[in-house]
């Protein structure tokens, strides 16, 4: 494993000049990522919501999403992947411009449940288009150079977000959609429209993506290994998902529940500079491994910064943790599309980015509830014992499938 400075420096060079153009949007449509991070805010302290009000709404928002997303999956593949993301994210920019001028309720709630929607609808194109531009090559670099760009918005974005909501409430909702349309203006006028002419490019590619007909479920079933790799893939988003929520009650039992938020937060920053920081190093480092090989890897990860968990009480222990499990979310994050694009027909793009995320996505939905009734009988030593183990199983079955890849490949 070559990780000089050079190497490292040369992970993304060579790529397709669209997704550098994609990662410079990405990166200004993070940084104006106002609304959501602090929506849960916003509801409570402007609109007067309730705790339970607000939970109806963004769990209302997230089915509405889903909902977006498998129609804009299916669009993207008859349509093209550029005129979805601009026509969705377009008018996503539109309601949010709506909920900044608008002083109802009502209309508010609407404007924001409608932006949710086209929202989820144009990422299944923009993950299909990473797939049309790229080939098995640079597809990881790729993918993570723009991984990569959708953290650094995400650094930058909340502090100004912070700055503006008590006094400038309104250009919460302006800004983020000026962000929205100079990204948009940007892919608008620099990156070609991907979606590939399969009659033209279908030999030139592997079996796996080679064009099918068909509905989504029937090719999606005539691919067994993806359907294996997607309900592994369910509870890795179950594992992760803890982080959000055991992570959080852990904190209150052992430092209190004045110290225990504080100290949440500062660890939530730790995750988010070892994103910023060691994504291109870990990159370059396992570039030349497969894709399900390094989501295999992120499993014991997972396992030993997540079961680090279960057994530590001191907070520079738990600082050590969420490194360990952050190198697990970054091979995760820049590798779970790439094993996608490499095994979906290219006919059926946008619909298996689509189906799959909102399959493995289960796991956020049900951990919650399902740990929540766990830890009613059980320490969080044993809750946290039970994440470890199956952090490993997944990592165990995923390098089954990685056997199973080099087995067909000899």
């Amino acid at each position: 494993m070559d990780i000089t400075k050079n190497s490292i420096f040369k992970t993304y060079s060579g790529l397709p000049r669209e997704i550098y153009i994609l990662f410079i949007a990405r990166v200004i449509n993070c940084i104006g990522n106002f609304v959501y991070p602090f929506l849960t805010f916003f509801l409570k302290d402007k609109l007067n919501m309730s705790a339970k009000q607000i939970g109806m709404l963004i769990t209302i928002s997230a089915v509405i999403a889903g909902i977006g997303s498998i129609l804009g999956g299916k669009l993207a593949d008859h349509f093209g992947r550029k005129r979805i993301i601009i026509i969705c994210q377009g008018i996503t920019a539109i309601c949010f411009i709506l909920c900044g001028v608008f002083k109802n309720l009502h209309l508010i709630v609407m404007f924001l449940i409608l932006s949710g929607f086209f929202n989820g609808a144009a990422q299944p194109a923009n993950s299909a288009m990473i797939a049309d531009l790229t080939n098995k090559k640079n597809r990881k670099a790729a993918f993570s150079l723009l991984y990569l760009g959708i953290n650094i918005g995400f650094a930058v974005g909340p502090l100004i977000a912070g700055f503006l909501y008590n006094k400038y409430m309104v250009w919460l909702f302006i800004g983020d959609a000026i962000t929205t349309i100079i990204s948009l203006v940007l892919v608008g006028v620099f990156v070609k429209e991907s979606i590939p002419n399969v009659d033209e490019q279908d030999l030139e590619v592997d079996d796996d993506e080679k064009s099918e007909k068909g509905s989504t479920l029937s090719v999606f079933f005539k691919r067994p290994t993806l359907l294996i790799f997607t309900l592994i893939s369910i509870v890795y988003s179950f594992v992760y998902a803890q982080n959000g929520y055991m992570t959080p009650l852990q904190f209150k039992q052992v430092f209190g529940s004045i110290n225990g938020p504080k100290l949440y937060g500062p660890l939530m920053t730790v995750n988010a500079v070892t994103v910023v920081f060691f994504t291109t190093i870990i990159t370059s480092v396992t570039k030349k491994f497969k894709a399900v090989f390094n989501i295999a890897l992120a499993g014991i990860f997972y396992a030993v910064g997540f079961g680090m968990l279960g057994f530590i009480e001191t907070y520079p222990l738990f600082l050590v943790a969420t490194f360990i499990w952050t190198i697990g979310e970054i091979l995760c994050s820049t590798n779970v599309g790439v094993y996608i694009a490499n095994h979906s027909p290219r006919s059926h793009r946008g619909r298996f980015n689509a189906v799959i995320p909102i399959i493995s996505g289960a796991g956020y939905a049900v951990a919650p509830y399902v740990m929540g009734g766990y830890l009613e009988g059980h320490t969080f030593r044993a809750a946290w014992t039970l994440i470890l183990i199956l952090s490993l199983l997944c990592g165990i079955f995923m390098y089954g499938l990685y056997l199973k890849e080099m087995r067909s490949k000899r």
